[in-house]
This record gives structure tokens, sequence and C-alpha cells, in this order.
């Protein structure tokens, strides 16, 4: 009870420290300490006004929506197409008789490695499970980690809590109108686990296939060790 009595004592002091420090930057200014006096008097008893989603506009026809449901199929038709079949008549069959060996199973520094490659303060997806919070309690969980993305790779299983994603719409920075749909962009928000497994597999298989240079030197883009100047030499020579 002593220790509640004791952290409440310091909370309260601390925010009045703040305020009065606060009103003290306030008092130098004159025209800042008025629209902070205005502020009070009339704004600061309102609550919060909730933000709206701006009216979109269909690009074929001049027309306002200003429904949720509207909205929402004018943002589907803009982000999701429907999808088509390629056609692949013009490429050419080739086959790799290779055979490769190596270890399956993922050791820890694999997983450490990864945790700690993620950014820390990225969003996190439905699961609420930030990177940092993985991260701060990798040494508590590693070996659990392990045994999971071992389990996925032995049992050729992925787990159907990785492929949730959730995706969410910004609207683009800097831009005089918001009512056209080309103003906004999606962002998605992957698993954490899901990330960490895909990073252990990619970084591995993109060893193997230098190693045993699997790809043509021709092929420049995302490839771990080639610099601008190898990239400038093969075009040059």
């Amino acid at each position: 009870m002593k220790h509640n009595d004791h952290k409440n004592k310091i909370i309260q002091q601390t925010k009045c420290t703040h305020f009065r420090s606060q009103m003290h930057e306030l008092s130098k200014a004159f025209k800042s300490i008025w629209c902070f006096a205005k502020w009070a008097r009339i704004k600061s008893q309102l609550s919060k006004k909730l933000s709206q989603f701006s009216s979109l506009k269909r690009s074929d026809i001049n027309h306002m929506t200003t429904t949720f449901e509207k909205k929402i199929e004018i943002l589907q038709e803009k982000f999701f197409l429907s999808s088509f079949q390629a056609n692949v008549n013009n490429i050419a069959e080739s086959f790799i008789s290779l055979t490769v060996s190596f270890n399956s199973r993922i050791i820890e520094d694999e997983v450490k490695q990864t945790i700690r490659w993620i950014k820390a303060d990225k969003a996190s997806d439905a699961s609420n499970i930030s990177n940092r919070v993985l991260q701060a309690s990798l040494a508590e969980l590693i070996s659990v980690l392990m045994s999971l993305f071992n389990a996925c790779i032995i049992h050729k299983y992925y787990s159907k809590q990785f492929k949730k994603t959730q995706t969410i719409v910004l609207c683009k920075l800097k831009k005089s109108d918001y009512i056209d749909s080309k103003m906004y962009r999606l962002i998605a928000l992957l698993n954490i686990m899901s990330k960490a497994l895909k990073s252990i597999m990619i970084k591995r298989l993109s060893n193997i296939i230098e190693i045993h240079c699997m790809l043509s030197n021709a092929q420049m883009k995302a490839r771990r060790k080639w610099f601008m100047i190898l990239t400038l030499n093969l075009l040059i020579n």
C-alpha cells in the first residue's frame, strides 16, 4: 500500500512539474498564452472529434460518394483488381538438374539474428504483438520459436495464422485534394512470426543459389553482395 501511495505521489508531482514548465514556456510569448486561454475557455471541455474519411469520386463518372459502403467499393476497385491468367506460352522451359544437400534444421543464431534485424517499431498486425516486445522477450522465447519454425519445416505446414494479413488504407502526404482514390495507398501488416520465418528461409535460399551459381550473371536485382560497381562493370564489359 505504501509503495502505491509513493508511486501516485511521484506521478502527481511529475504532472505538476510538466504543467508548470508548459505554462512557463507559453508565458514567454504573448500570443501563445492568449491562444492557450482561448482553447481552455472554448474547446477544452469538448469531446475529441472522430476523424472522418473524405468523400470519394469515381474516376469514370463525376459523382461523389459519401456513404461508407460506396467508399469501400471504390477503394476495392482501385487496389484489388480482378485476377487474370497470364500467357506463358512464349516462355521457354528450363530445368536445372542439381541436387543440393543442406541442414534443414533452424538453429538458434539464425532466429536471434533475424528477430534483431527486424525494425522494432514497425506497426503490428491484428495479433498486436509488436517487434519490440518480441525482441525484448527473445531470451525467454528463443526455444519456443525454434521449435515452432522447425515444426513448420519438418511437417511442411505453414500456419493459417501466418497467412493472415491486415491491410490498411493511408492517404498520401501533402496532397491538395483527397476525393480521388489515387491519393491513397495501401500498407500490409504481416504477422511477426511469419516475417521472421520467411526471412530465415529467403536468406538460406539466397545463399544456396549463389553458392551453386543457379542464377545468370545478367540477374542483378535482389542479389546479395552485388554492388553498383559490379553492375556497371558487367554492363560495360
